[in-house]
């Protein structure tokens, strides 16, 4: 007899499924309410989600085998329906047309969208769920208007658990796809309180790309400040791994009750097969995927001093050096002999105040850009709504946000949450412990780039006079870039400071 190939055995293979799954497909073409392409990990949890609240969703994926599996099993005994090719997918939607997509970031967005255009009709929406950088999405939007086609680039936070069971996710794009994707995103999304969806409309564009965005680098943030604690107790207080874990359980009890302090605790006390801790295990050399660092060249692009996400995306970059770091540490020295000599247990909640103050500046610097970046685009950004999508459902969740709402509810206008009379309380409460721990960390040599960097923002922020007025005198005296003087801002003017300079000045710029 003759033997197939692998490849042949393959394609034999291949086209009996699709036999199978097109028996097996409802006789109704327009039967879908959304499709959904890209089925990795997110992509399937969200299609189940989807179908868990009634809505029967198309999956496709550029190879179709994956869609045959995802039938066969994760999603077999449920109404979601397979689609052989974007042809065969768009003749399954429901008009008008909603098409999810989850896809890598980048060129992967651009060529589905190319293929997608000449398949759909005028009113069709494209929703890009992937972590895109937001100009891309403006882009899209602005191309895809010109076609007579609505384009969604939304925010999607939570993991492959949030995805299965209520994700945080930010809409932004075109409005008038909203009303036509309102009711299954927020559907699908996370609840908090009285059942309110961890999902609104964000604004027009890339705004619900940069909301992500924000978030993406507020995690940082609250993850290197957590880190900062870990060490200070690990390295000062000398605490063993479950003595941290227990510290960690008890703090999620309080105001910085989340899920980065609870899968923290959870992490200290994880063992490995041999019995032993595996955290101290693990090599200090941390990744990113680059949403962080998005957030702080926004922050300079946009001149919004988001200082604690810079420095957290910073000690990654440090970390990453951990061959140069191990060589460092056999000639570099640090305080010598210094031992903690004071009370334990009051330093410990000294090390969680600090956090909670540091915490509080993250997140006032992290809504600082979005209302900057709100100037820079005409988008009518609304706080306290972003505040509650992230209440729930996505990886900084956590009962500060709520207080985050309620600062906004109070004041839409808010300038920064400093100003809001609880925050501000909240930092004055804290600032004592704060200080300390800042202080003992530095003679004890530990490094803590947030915590400090987040008090030295406090102290700038509160300070009605910085000593940038030298910084305007040098640089007239070197460049003749000019100062403005107290007694009449807005006036521009030059000192020839040498007596040999000249009158001539250079333009001003903000940086």
């Amino acid at each position: 007899m003759r033997k197939f190939s692998r490849d042949s055995a393959a394609v034999v293979r291949t086209l009996i499924q699709s036999v199978i799954l097109r028996r097996n497909q409802p006789s109704t073409m327009a039967q879908a309410d959304i499709a959904l392409i890209g089925l990795a990990v997110m992509g399937q949890n969200l299609i189940l989600n989807m179908n868990d609240h009634g809505f029967v969703v198309c999956a496709f994926n550029r190879t179709v085998s994956k869609v045959h599996d995802f039938l066969n099993n994760e999603a077999k005994g449920t109404k979601v329906i397979g689609a052989e090719s974007l042809e065969d997918m768009v003749s399954k939607l429901k008009k008008p047309r909603r098409i999810l997509l989850l896809v890598k970031a980048g060129q992967a967005v651009d060529d589905f969208i190319d293929k997608l255009v000449p398949l759909l009709e005028p009113g069709d929406i494209i929703i890009d769920g992937g972590n895109s950088e937001y100009r891309d999405t403006t882009r899209r939007c602005k191309s895809l208007k010109e076609k007579n086609l609505l384009f969604v680039g939304s925010g999607v936070s939570g993991g492959e658990d949030g995805a299965r069971y209520g994700p945080s996710l930010m809409p932004g794009g075109h409005k008038d796809a909203w009303p036509h994707i309102k009711d299954i995103f927020q559907s699908i999304a996370a609840k908090v309180g009285t059942g309110e969806p961890c999902c609104d409309w964000v604004g027009d564009e890339g705004a619900g790309h940069f909301v992500k965005m924000v978030h993406n680098g507020i995690e940082y943030g609250d993850m290197q400040l957590i880190c900062e604690a870990y060490h200070l107790m690990k390295d000062v207080l000398c605490m063993d791994h479950d003595e941290m874990a227990q510290a960690f359980d008890q703090w999620n009890k309080t105001e910085l009750d989340s899920f980065l302090i609870e899968i923290t605790a959870n992490i200290l006390k994880f063992k490995d097969a041999d019995g032993t801790h595996l955290l101290p295990k693990i090599r200090d050399s941390a990744g990113q995927k680059g949403t962080g660092k998005w957030t702080a060249i926004s922050a300079l692009e946009y001149g919004t001093p988001v200082t604690l996400i810079g420095e957290a995306v910073f000690a990654r970059c440090l970390s990453s050096l951990k061959d140069e770091r191990v060589q460092a540490s056999k000639s570099l020295t640090g305080p010598q002999g210094v031992k903690f000599t004071g009370n334990k247990a009051q330093f410990l909640e000294d090390i969680r105040k600090a956090l909670y103050a540091s915490k509080i500046i993250s997140y006032a610097q992290g809504f600082m850009l979005l209302r900057q970046a709100a100037v820079e685009f005409g988008w009518s950004l609304n706080y306290g709504a972003i505040a509650l999508m992230w209440r729930g459902g996505c990886i900084i969740r956590s009962v500060f946000l709520g207080k985050i709402k309620e600062a906004f509810d109070r004041n839409s206008e808010l300038q920064s949450l400093l100003l809001d009379n609880f925050f501000s309380k909240a930092v004055q409460d804290c600032q004592d412990s704060w200080r300390g721990v800042v202080s003992t960390g530095v003679q004890q040599g530990i490094p803590m780039p947030c915590f400090t960097t987040a008090l030295s923002f406090y102290d700038g922020y509160r300070h009605e006079m910085l000593p940038a007025n030298l910084l305007q005198a040098q640089r007239d005296y070197f460049g003749a870039h000019t100062y403005e003087l107290l007694s009449n801002p807005g006036k521009f003017n030059h000192t020839n400071w040498t007596g040999h300079g000249g009158k001539v000045s250079s333009s001003s710029y903000n940086a």
